[in-house]
């Protein structure tokens, strides 16, 4: 149902803009303090601004959580306002904790796919660097192995009519992002509106707001809820 469903859903593609980072937040957690739960796998994935993804998956029955990160870069423990120079070979990606009993790895790669350009080289929409890169981060050789099989399916789908530039790198210098960053959207909407005037007001409105409607229409069936 999902590889038929991947053809269906367009991807809105922008990344985050900067925006002033808030002057107090927690320093960054790398990926040797990070435990994924007993029964659980995960995922990590860049494509584009990390607030999109997070977004999205996080509505998928079988996902235990998800969260904003960095990875593929020089370094653990980089800052946003490092990351978003460019310079430190970091992507915003996101690390997805699912329950392989209720949804398959496959099916979030493909889905991965249909939520942002898959074709556009270290950029979405108007935000360029590598930072904003198309990647799939592995941690072993089956995790290397799934993602080379389903890029290798959906570029053979022609879902998208220019080739897929979606890098499969091994996962090094994973960094869990500051806390400002964590369920952004999600905080947005439950914000109120002197709370929402200190946000990103116009990014979330403009750019992840019609996606998660999208998503939630496309995906319903998929949902832990109706959106």
């Amino acid at each position: 149902m999902i590889k038929v469903l991947i053809s269906m859903l367009a991807a809105s593609s922008a990344a985050c803009a900067l925006f002033s980072a808030p002057s107090q937040s927690k320093s960054p957690t790398p990926m040797s303090q990070v435990s994924t739960p007993d029964g659980m796998k995960s995922l990590i994935v860049a494509g584009g601004c990390f607030w999109c993804l997070e977004v999205l998956f996080e509505e998928l029955k079988g996902v235990q959580f998800v969260e904003s990160c960095y990875a593929g870069g020089s370094r653990a423990g980089v800052s946003y306002q490092e990351v978003c120079t460019g310079s430190t070979g970091h992507a915003e990606a996101i690390r997805v904790v699912f329950d392989p009993k209720v949804i398959a790895a496959d099916d979030l790669l493909r889905i991965f796919f249909t939520i942002h350009d898959p074709t556009t080289l270290n950029r979405q929409g108007p935000d360029s660097g590598t930072q904003y890169r198309s990647a799939i981060f592995y941690a072993d050789e089956e995790e290397k192995a799934r993602a080379e099989r389903i890029l290798k399916e959906i570029a053979s789908e022609k879902i998208w009519p220019d080739p897929l530039v979606t890098s499969i790198e091994p996962l090094v210098n994973y960094t869990r992002a500051e806390e400002y960053h964590q369920d952004y959207y999600v905080k947005y909407e439950k914000a109120s509106p002197e709370a929402r005037a200190k946000m990103n007001v116009g990014y979330c409105t403009a750019i992840i707001q019609p996606k998660v409607l999208k998503f939630r229409q496309k995906f319903a069936h998929l949902l832990k809820k109706s959106g």
